[in-house]
């Protein structure tokens, strides 16, 4: 999905000023075509693609990365047996999450789905609004398991994580299931290239008190964020955008316990909780 994203920003740029229906018409194209490739609701052949690029006066020279990304965009992801049970903006994290070479993500409320366990997982998905089949539930505790292999790929992202006090004393699933998703926590604080610090509450106000959020790199391509909402969540892709989250993200990791202190606070809640 990421790289038909990407192919689909590019081929409307090399398309600039002319329409999408003069386009599609001397291509013999329906527009919703078209519509579909720039937009990333599907791929495209290579044949397609090169008559496309033959009409946009591309180079062949410079054709190749548009080809790779063209054949990326039509693979299938490891996470496609788990797609008819998530929304397409589910899907299209996934996806990001997947290529990123690093993650930098603010949460206020709830473990990262990255470092959860299954039975913190699924008592945070049992409560959505549009989970009602059981089949579906299950599918998408399993989704979110699996995407933790992401940390263990090689070469393996950067995670650096700031979470809000509240998340290690909010009872996701009761005391038993906090507490041992605070034992994992606590565990993979001390993995390489995984980064855990905790927000306390006496840090007081700071420069990120809205919903979650996640800063992807990437090594070949312009950072995003992903924002948190109830119907999927948002991308912003400009870099000024960028940007301001990612002063907001510094100015909580600024201001967070450092690695020592954060692990010695998420034993203490553990201790806590019996």
């Amino acid at each position: 999905m990421a790289a038909r994203r990407e192919l689909g920003e590019e081929l409307r740029r090399l398309r600039g000023e002319r329409r999408g229906s003069r386009v599609a018409a001397e291509l013999r194209w329906s527009e919703s075509k078209l519509s579909r490739i720039e937009t990333a609701r599907t791929g495209i052949s290579d044949a397609d693609l090169e008559r496309l690029l033959d009409l946009l006066g591309v180079p062949q020279g410079e054709r190749a990365p548009l080809r790779e990304l063209a054949r990326r965009g039509r693979a299938r992801g490891w996470w496609a047996p788990y797609r008819s049970s998530v929304a397409e903006p589910y899907d299209e994290y996934v996806a990001f999450e997947a290529e990123a070479m690093r993650m930098c993500e603010w949460e206020p409320q709830l473990v990262p789905g990255l470092l959860q366990t299954d039975e913190y997982a699924h008592a945070i998905i049992q409560v959505g609004a549009d989970v009602r089949d059981p089949e579906v539930l299950q599918q998408r505790t399993a989704l979110r398991m699996a995407r933790q292999s992401v940390l263990t790929r090689d070469p393996a992202p950067e995670l650096c994580v700031v979470l809000d006090e509240a998340v290690l004393r909010r009872e996701v699933g009761g005391a038993g299931v906090l507490r041992r998703q605070l034992q994992r926590l606590y565990d993979a604080s001390q993995r390489p290239r995984v980064e855990v610090r905790v927000l306390p509450f006496r840090a007081g106000s700071h420069a990120a008190l809205t919903d979650a959020f996640v800063i992807f790199d990437f090594d070949d391509r312009p950072p995003l964020v992903h924002t948190e909402d109830l119907v999927g969540g948002q991308l912003r892709t400009r870099g000024r955008d960028v940007q301001v989250y990612r002063d907001a993200f510094d100015d909580v990791r600024s201001r967070a316990l450092d690695l020592s202190e954060t692990r010695s606070f998420i034993a203490r809640s553990v201790e806590r909780l019996g």
